[in-house]
């Protein structure tokens, strides 16, 4: 069973990620657990949302004590409560326009791929909507789901500027396959 941890702050859409990481999922065949967790409800405040993705029915109904990712929408929410989570092998994707060696020296022994979620973003007319280019980075560094399925769920469940989410998943994508190539595992 794989376990994703969202993390983001009220408003930027980490549920809304979520629910389209579950959707993707689902679209290959696999089954998912998908729920979340605020604290107040109001925005800015840290916003949780958990994902278990498994090719048999999941019927663990705890929290994600030991995630095997981590998509985290705002660098600032990397400690404590978020990283003890996350063990030696837990990917981090974080919305950071920093250089990965920023957070090495900052999160020694993390295996830490920073996503300039918000430039690619705003490059593709989506203002601060960072879901669709973070997606497209999760997705490439834990090579699944494919970047078609998530595609088609992008354009399923996005209300509208479909074309500016999908250019935003496959520059998210990218900038993740740049970093994975350069940098050992």
């Amino acid at each position: 069973m794989r376990q994703i941890v969202i993390q983001g702050r009220g408003g930027q859409g980490a549920q809304t990620a979520g629910n389209l990481l579950a959707a993707a999922f689902f679209a290959q065949g696999l089954q998912v657990q998908c729920f979340a967790s605020y604290g107040g409800a109001r925005r800015g405040t840290p916003v949780s949302s958990y994902l278990r993705v498994d090719e048999r029915p999941i019927r663990v109904r705890c929290d994600i004590e030991q995630a095997d990712a981590i998509l985290c929408f705002d660098a600032s929410l990397l400690e404590g409560r978020l990283l003890a989570c996350a063990h030696e092998h837990t990917l981090i994707v974080v919305n950071s326009a920093r250089d990965a060696a920023d957070f090495a020296a900052a999160l020694p022994g993390r295996r830490v791929l920073p996503v300039d979620g918000l430039g690619i973003a705003r490059a593709h007319g989506l203002g601060r909507i960072v879901n669709s280019a973070l997606l497209g980075a999760l997705c490439r560094a834990l090579a699944a789901p494919s970047l078609p399925t998530l595609e088609r769920t992008v354009v399923a469940m996005s209300p509208r500027l479909h074309d500016e989410n999908i250019a935003a998943v496959r520059s998210g994508y990218a900038a993740a396959e740049r970093q994975l190539q350069e940098t050992p595992r």
